[in-house]
């Protein structure tokens, strides 16, 4: 388990690429690895991987194909760099929220806006997983545990502001819009969000079509799966 609090900013030393399998040499900060060994998990932008050979202020880690299709360590580059955290140890703070390491899609970055000392960055997300995005609610982008500012259900797109010490310790400042970044959901969300769609669709069956042309004609854009989409979050929340 992580925290979503990255650790610092570690850099790509060598990507060998091979069938269905990569391997990453990545350098650390100072003391990151300290008593790492083989074995270990690392959260590496979010995606959970575990260190096949450790060395002094360095480590390979092997990324598989379904995490090479999931996320964006596929088109990951020698001098990259990337968030790491540690894996969170018994009685450890959660400053941020549970995460598993476990990404489920990634999102494209349409814009970023520079208010003075802030700055906010706009996602864009496929349909399917913007369901169980809300404003206020949790959400991890490359491995940091953010707060969703404002959900457009239209676009299906959602917007995050970040404080000077998030980006003085990740790798957000160096992004730019046209990127790609690994999503992981908020679990409880996202069985909440599941829980009342399975329900809804037992209960309705094939009256779903017929409800969902009775929006239209009352003049409601959305289908209902937008609308279910709408509910609001029964997990945990930042202020």
């Amino acid at each position: 388990m992580f925290t979503g609090i990255v650790k610092g900013r570690a850099s790509v030393r060598t990507v060998t690429r091979r069938a269905g399998l990569y391997t990453l040499d990545l350098a650390f900060p100072p003391g990151f690895d300290e008593g790492l060994e083989t074995g270990a998990s690392v959260a590496v932008n979010g995606v959970c991987l575990t260190v096949t050979e450790p060395g002094a202020g360095h480590a390979t880690f092997d990324v598989m194909q379904e995490s090479l299709a999931r996320t964006n360590l596929a088109a990951i580059e020698a001098g990259d760099e990337v968030n790491v955290e540690r894996a969170a140890r018994d009685g450890a703070e959660i400053g941020g929220h549970p995460l598993s390491g476990h990404v489920d899609c990634t999102a494209r970055i349409v814009s970023i806006e520079t208010p003075e000392n802030n700055k906010v960055m706009r996602f864009a997300l496929a349909p399917e997983w913007a369901r169980y995005v809300f404003a206020k609610g949790y959400i991890a982008i490359n491995g940091c545990s953010l707060t969703v500012s404002d959900m457009d259900r239209a676009s299906h797109s959602f917007a995050v502001w970040f404080i000077p010490e998030t980006l003085r310790m990740t790798t957000f400042d160096r992004l730019v819009p046209g990127d790609l970044v690994n999503i992981e959901i908020e679990r409880a969300t996202q069985v909440t969000v599941d829980t009342l769609r399975g329900y809804l669709e037992e209960r309705l069956g094939p009256l779903l079509p017929r409800l969902e042309a009775l929006l239209a004609a009352d003049g409601a854009a959305e289908t209902l799966e937008q609308r279910l989409g709408a509910l609001p979050p029964a997990a945990h929340t930042k202020p």
